[in-house]
């Protein structure tokens, strides 16, 4: 009798770690993280993070039959979280270059960036696109207007924030002669700051992707499949034209 209850006693607790395993490997939520100071893409709307890069990232989770968890951060801390595997991808308005491509891995590109210059209206310091050399000129750190600029204007200074909300208000001060970002992010701020002004023309133009940790092939190939069902479904259109009103 004994023996049997020992032995019953092995199968239940054996039993129990096998639900215990199952459980553990069992995942219901996918993680994304982003940066919420770079509307239209993301920002934030009361205590939510919203956006174009969001509502791409809620469809992912939807195709995945995942519940989405969003996790703001700094733009580089994304980046950098996505490497180590604590959010399973970042969707922040993220360019694809040869240096990003050898540590994480990106998907389809879903939008076309076109950077622009942002000036103070009162300051004359940058007339044009091509005022920037000698100049202090602001970025989001990590960003690639970041890298852009480092590798083709000879600037006074390169002024690097995490926050856009913080550039606008140094610029407004006249603390930096301008801001390079993209021009959806550029037109928010001017809407919202009117002291600011976009410069005629175009800087460089970029592509946007979202990135997953290297090597994670079964999450990108689902990632890729409904963007790329969203390009053909005009979605990507909607979703831009929903947070550019």
């Amino acid at each position: 009798m004994k023996k049997r209850i020992i032995g019953l006693l092995a199968v239940t607790i054996s039993m129990s770690a096998l639900l215990l395993v199952g459980c553990g490997s069992k995942k219901d939520t996918i993680i994304v993280g982003t940066e919420a100071g770079f509307a239209p893409y993301e920002y934030m709307k009361g205590n939510e993070v919203v956006g174009i890069d969001m509502d791409i990232a809620k469809e992912i989770a939807a195709y995945l039959g995942k519940e989405l968890e969003i996790r703001n951060m700094d733009f580089d801390g994304a980046l950098l979280a996505v490497q180590n595997g604590t959010v399973d991808f970042v969707a922040a308005g993220v360019s694809v270059d040869e240096e990003r491509a050898k540590i994480m891995d990106f998907s389809i590109d879903y939008v076309n960036s076109t950077e622009v210059v942002v000036v103070n209206k009162d300051n004359s310091a940058v007339a044009s696109i091509d005022d920037l050399d000698d100049k202090i000129v602001g970025v989001q750190q990590g960003n690639i207007a970041d890298f852009w600029v480092e590798e083709n204007i000879s600037a006074k200074e390169i002024k690097r924030y995490t926050k856009f909300a913080q550039a606008a208000e140094d610029l407004k001060n006249n603390k930096i002669d301008c801001i390079v970002m993209d021009q959806y992010p550029a037109e928010e701020m001017v809407a919202t700051n009117p002291e600011l002004t976009i410069l005629d023309g175009v800087l460089f133009e970029d592509k946007y992707a979202i990135a997953v940790k290297k090597g994670n092939k079964d999450l990108l190939e689902d990632i890729n499949t409904v963007i790329k069902q969203l390009i053909d479904d005009g979605k990507i259109d909607e979703f831009t034209a929903n947070h550019t009103k």
